[in-house]
């Protein structure tokens, strides 16, 4: 049964006011489209859960969608502060929870298996455990030392951005792997984007690559380009001075509105948006073939 829908649909009909949100993806595949249609809808009182919230919750920030960012590190990567996100919590408008990395991707993980919490080793992180009491520690029941746990996440909306999937969603992901397994199998609902939509087939020939299985998936939707500025491993690669200029933009919260104007609530989809682009711009980010050796699968 096909499960292709537009994006705006995809958004329109799984995300609600109120949502806690994961957008998944670790400097890669981050699903920058689907945030930037959350902002045209003009969804509010959203809890943004990422591991690292990248420049597309500072724009979701900005755009007054968030009530809540929950991450394990935040900051715009390579460049400094997340400055519109940091300037929200300071001022007391934006809650936050903060963990470190493995400690969100446990709360994923105790998501995912039905766990109520995931017990973790101690770490240095000390100073997590006073600022967030949400991390506590148990007794070994087995006589050994404390153990630090956190508590299971269970967002109501996971959104996946994917190299390919069948219309089913069946998605294959390569390069830098993430939390987008964890993510999508502790969520309510999921929401898969992908550079191309393939035939079954494709799919299946490949099993291993196949991160998420399209029985947990709700909506796929066709969205090249889905993740600029970040990039998408074997499709373009990541726009490293946008990520510089954001820095430069967000500074100025009246400049971050201009951008937004501009280019989220100034093009209709992705598409719009890609086309927008400097074609300069769309030239650099252009990557040659680099194909893996072929694995045989071969049986009797």
């Amino acid at each position: 049964m096909t499960k292709l829908t537009p994006l705006s649909e995809a958004i329109a009909n799984l995300v609600h006011d109120g949502d806690t949100i994961y957008a998944a993806g670790f400097t890669h595949l981050i699903p920058f489209a689907a945030g930037h249609e959350i902002i045209r809808q003009r969804r509010r009182d959203l809890v943004l859960a990422r591991a690292t919230p990248d420049l597309i919750y500072d724009q979701m920030t900005a755009a007054g969608c968030a009530r809540k960012v929950i991450f394990s590190y935040m900051g715009n990567p390579g460049v400094g502060s997340l400055r519109l996100v940091r300037a929200e919590i300071e001022a007391g408008r934006l809650e936050w929870e903060e963990y470190s990395h493995f400690g969100m991707i446990s709360r994923l993980q105790a998501g995912a298996a039905g766990l109520p919490f995931m017990p973790m080793n101690q770490t240095g992180a000390t100073d997590l455990e006073t600022a967030n009491p949400l991390i506590r520690r148990v007794a070994d029941p087995y006589g050994g030392r404390d153990v630090v746990v956190v508590p299971a996440l269970n967002p109501d909306v996971a959104i996946v951005h994917v190299q390919r999937a069948d219309a089913e969603g069946n998605a294959h992901i390569w390069g830098i792997i993430g939390e987008q397994k964890e993510a999508a199998f502790a969520s309510k609902r999921v929401i898969v984007t992908a550079e191309e939509i393939v035939d079954a087939a494709v799919i299946r020939s490949d099993p291993n690559r196949t991160l998420i299985p399209g029985f947990i998936v709700d909506a796929v939707c066709h969205v090249p380009y889905c993740a600029h500025p970040s990039y998408t491993q074997g499709y373009y690669d990541r726009d490293n001075a946008f990520y510089l200029e954001w820095d430069k933009i967000s500074a100025d919260p009246a400049a971050a509105q201009k951008w937004l104007e501009e280019w989220v609530y100034g093009v209709k989809d992705r598409e719009a948006y890609w086309q927008k682009l400097d074609p300069q711009v769309r030239e650099h980010l252009k990557v040659s073939p680099r194909l893996s050796e072929v694995v045989n699968y071969g049986r009797y």
